[in-house]
């Protein structure tokens, strides 16, 4: 990239105004003052104006990932356990996007978006996200079915309509519009059926699809702005 380029997406100055900086010999590239606002720079250049280094906006990315059971939804752990940031070797800052409990699997998002991850995680904008479910104590019922859809009294209050599938006669599709602790286990043990397995598929209008698990991919910028669009329609 050019010198005058780089300085303009840093926000130095507009292109014109960046030339005068550098003519100025206010710029010093690698330590050594440049008045070529040609000279090519990368990302491994250190570039100063008035001794003040100047870096570029880091690009905003999101990752869908695959989080496989006995992995954490954090960006570290004190424990030495594996978090899904490293699931994601040398993808620079990342951090996840709300939370699934360490026997949880399924769809997680990672960014350094944190405007994107507020408008997904914040109570208000309802983004749904839908979790496939495989439970115990015998088969489901239609008062359990009804319940789980109406509302689920529990300790901190009762549940807001769910939308329940039933896939088998163990096995619902649960589509939530908030984000309690733990609130899916939760609600099945207060319906008397505990949770076996748990698996989120969906956030929005983003599908787990066939990613592999413990698997990774970024997400396109039209599967962004659909996250975003999902936000401000919830």
């Amino acid at each position: 990239m050019r010198l005058v380029k780089f300085l303009a997406h840093a926000g130095v100055a507009s292109r014109r105004g960046s030339e005068e900086v550098i003519a100025d010999g206010r710029v010093s590239v690698n330590g050594t003052i440049c008045v070529d606002p040609a000279r090519g720079v990368d990302e491994k250049s250190r570039v100063t104006v008035d001794g003040r280094v100047v870096e570029l906006p880091e690009t905003k990315v999101v990752y869908a990932v695959n989080k496989p059971v006995g992995v954490i939804s954090t960006a570290s752990d004190p424990q030495g356990r594996t978090t899904v940031v490293e699931l994601i070797p040398d993808a620079g800052r990342l951090f996840p996007v709300g939370r699934l409990d360490v026997s949880s699997s399924g769809l997680i998002l990672l960014t350094n978006d944190g405007e994107l991850a507020n408008l997904l995680t914040h109570p208000r904008y309802e983004v749904p996200k839908v979790y496939r479910v495989r439970v115990s104590g015998g088969p489901i019922g239609a008062p359990e079915l009804r319940l789980l859809s109406e509302g689920v009294q529990l300790e901190d209050g009762i549940t807001l309509p769910a939308r329940v599938s039933k896939l088998g006669s163990r096995v619902l599709e649960l589509e939530l519009r908030e984000g309690r602790n733990r609130q899916i286990r939760r609600m099945c043990d207060a319906v008397g059926h505990p949770v076996v397995d748990l698996e989120r598929v969906a956030i929005g209008p983003l599908r787990l699809g066939r990613l592999n698990e413990g698997g990774h991919r970024r997400l396109k910028p039209n599967e962004v702005e659909a996250l975003r669009d999902a936000a401000a329609h919830g």
